[in-house]
């Protein structure tokens, strides 16, 4: 290490704060829902070379995908054509994007005429256009159906807007005044970011400024190396499933070998299904994302996150696969995709560092896009039927898994029952956890939840996008897995209709839907439970009293636990599939 020590903390410090100062400015400017309270959204400092300085305490699946999206812009606007007061955009998943919703911004930073770097940010919007509110369909045929496409291009140029493009833009929203609104505030998150850089840059010099980021990507490579070279020496297998791609019923395997060597660490997902009909398909700077990500939470958050992170890591990805799609597939649902690729590498990871990985956790977010035309001023809206939350966290190797938390690349904030219900018309019935739901252990997998909603406006049309409705969060040390999901649809004539994990239908006023998400899978034989902790379970509505007995083995009379173990009746193993479950619609929180 060159550089002094102090110094250089203090400018990683800097930097750190600039990226969160930004991602605070984008989500408190940004008008719709989906930024403002589940925090979709991101930002981050990138150097001249297009290398990450920086990221905001954000979410990792835009982070990792940011890192080719700035690739492209460099190749495209370096210092010899960039000037202050540009403004670079682009969604297009062929062009460094991962899928349209998600725009990429970005400007160029300067400080004494030299360019010193990039400010960006990257926003889910609501709706780009395509075939289905929210932009999203699973059905969608092609990148074409799911809205609009933005290569490479200049929002700005020295200063001045290009009207144009965003009046395209606009006008190929289902809802235009949340999107300009969105891309006011990820403009203005910008703005900050290239104002403090610049600051100091003008303090300390350019020059003094990149010597520090080559200092500070070099510092992040030593000791990721150095947490990959005390992991043995090994390949470690693993396949997981997504339940089939919206089109088909055919289940889609996401197979990865992860070989480590000293301290390099490649990732080779040969043998992974090939790409699909349905709009599950990932590109590669989607599956890159998920690498990244693992890679970060095995290696530890004392390292500074940046691009020297990313150094010893090298990744396979099959042409023409889910995992590094070819045009022109869809890709407007792969963050499904995404979340079974990080759960495909923690369960090889288990492998050689179990005392560091979870078991699986939900894989999945309740996304129901609904969208429609507003009876009373005929303006469209899209928003999310019921509240778009996950299921349980797995349990780890010393703790439980948390009940209905975001976890992995997609942790978004709880998205409020009250902005759901202000954005749409509809009623939020019930929301409650679903007790059993999470996979029984010694530490117990976190519980998904039950909810009812009911509609209340005219005919509109939802779109689903979930998945573990067939292969459930698998439980690690002979913990068990945790129960899938299941969503139902109740219409006004009482005609039940059981819904798959991936749709678009019509909902109408009075129809109630019915959705159950997914626990997280148990870690270690759930006989070695503590009974005092069943007890707990039990009297907080966790765990029913039939399961203390039967999987935990622990009988209970009143709130006293009988410490004579009654014998589990379940297998300790961990088990793929589904457990006996009845699905009553009368007495559904059964």
């Amino acid at each position: 290490m060159s550089a002094d020590p102090i110094l250089l903390e203090v400018f990683r410090g800097k930097l750190d704060v600039i990226a969160n100062e930004m991602e605070a400015t984008l989500l408190r400017s940004s008008y719709s829902s989906l930024i403002k309270e589940a925090l979709d959204a991101t930002a981050a400092l990138f150097d001249q070379h297009g290398r990450t300085l920086a990221q905001a305490d954000a979410l990792p699946a835009h982070l990792g995908v940011m890192v080719a999206g700035m690739k492209r812009v460099v190749s495209s606007y370096p210092a010899a054509v960039a000037a202050p007061g540009d403004v670079y955009i682009l969604n297009d998943p062929y062009d460094g994007g991962t899928h349209l919703p998600d725009f990429l911004l970005s400007v160029p930073v300067f400080s004494r005429g030299v360019l010193v770097g990039y400010a960006a940010t990257m926003s889910h919007h609501q709706d780009v256009g395509g075939s289905a509110p929210g932009s999203t369909a699973p059905d969608a045929v092609d990148v074409h159906a799911e809205g609009l496409r933005i290569s490479l291009m200049k929002l700005s140029d020295n200063g001045v807007t290009n009207d144009t493009l965003l009046s395209v833009i606009s006008s190929n929203s289902r809802v235009p005044k949340n999107l300009q609104g969105d891309l006011d505030a990820q403009v203005a998150a910008c703005a900050t970011g290239a104002l403090r850089l610049t600051e100091i840059c003008d303090e300390w010099g350019p020059e003094v400024v990149a010597d520090l980021g080559d200092e500070l990507m070099d510092y992040a490579e030593r000791l990721t190396r150095l947490a990959i070279e005390n992991l043995p020496d090994g390949r470690y297998g693993f396949v997981d499933f997504l339940d089939d791609d919206g089109v088909g019923d055919e289940p889609i395997a996401i197979r990865v070998t992860v070989q480590i060597k000293g301290s390099e660490l490649h990732c080779d997902f040969t043998g992974t299904d090939p790409q699909v009909k349905g709009a599950i398909n990932c590109v590669e700077s989607s599956t890159l994302a998920g690498v990244y990500f693992v890679v970060r939470s095995l290696t530890g958050a004392h390292i500074p996150n940046n691009a020297g992170c990313y150094r010893p890591v090298s990744v396979t990805l099959p042409p023409g696969s889910i995992v590094n799609c070819e045009y022109p597939a869809p890709v407007g649902a792969r963050a499904i995709t995404m979340k079974r690729v990080v759960d495909a590498l923690f369960g090889a990871l288990a492998q050689v560092a179990p005392a560091h990985v979870a078991a699986a956790s939900s894989g999945q977010v309740n996304i129901m896009y609904v969208g429609g035309v507003n009876e009373v001023n005929g303006q469209h809206y899209v928003g999310f039927i019921g509240v778009p939350l996950p299921g349980g966290m797995g349990a780890r190797p010393t703790k439980d898994g948390i009940d209905v938390v975001e976890t992995d690349v997609t942790n978004n904030l709880h998205y409020p029952t009250e902005a759901c219900e202000t954005d749409l018309p509809m009623r939020i019935e019930s929301i409650e956890l679903w007790t059993d739901s999470g996979g029984a252990g010694q530490f117990r997998g976190g519980l998904g939840y039950a909810s009812e909603v009911v509609w209340l406006g005219s005919e509109a049309l939802v779109t689903i996008r979930r998945d573990r409705h067939r292969f459930q969060p698998w439980g690690l040390a002979r913990g068990h897995s945790g129960w899938p999901c299941r969503s139902a649809l109740l219409r006004l004539d009482g005609t039940v209709e059981e819904l798959p994990s991936k749709a678009v239908f019509a909902i109408n006023r009075g129809d109630r839907l019915r959705i159950w998400t997914a626990g997280g899978g148990g870690y270690g034989p759930p006989t070695e439970r503590d009974p005092k902790a069943v007890l707990t379970d039990v009297l907080d509505g966790r765990v029913s009293r039939a399961c203390a007995e039967q999987v935990y083995g622990v009988a209970i009379s009143g709130d006293e636990v009988d410490y004579g173990r009654t014998g589990a009746l379940r297998s300790t193993q961990d088990e793929r599939t589904a457990p006996e479950i009845v699905w009553d619609f009368g007495s559904w929180r059964d």
